[in-house]
């Protein structure tokens, strides 16, 4: 039987589905626009280029890659401030909130 583990596939899911959540019930008029910047968080996974693997199953994201500590999460906090970035900051946070808890369950 093939070794099958369900955290990463649930934590990838997290990742979509609770902007959306978040969305549809924060900017229900806006929720697809919100949703979509929410969405671009996502983009903070690029600096798992830079690692040797790429990705390792047992590796913490946060503290280890560039986008993923702490001088980043407070700009990512500094975007939710203005109304522009509050989207992208909002995902960029979420995001970082969700690989926290995919840390903690490792």
């Amino acid at each position: 039987m093939p070794d099958f583990e369900l955290r990463p596939w649930i934590h990838l899911l997290l990742h979509a589905a609770v902007p959306v959540a978040i969305a549809r019930l924060f900017w229900p008029r806006e929720w697809k626009r919100a949703a979509l910047w929410m969405l671009a968080g996502w983009l903070i996974d690029l600096d798992h280029l830079l690692a040797d693997p790429v990705y390792a199953p047992g590796r913490c994201s946060l503290g280890f890659h560039p986008l993923h500590t702490w001088p980043a999460i407070l700009v990512y906090g500094a975007l939710v401030v203005p109304h522009r970035t509050r989207w992208l900051g909002l995902g960029l946070l979420i995001h970082l909130v969700l690989d926290g808890i995919d840390c903690l369950l490792m």
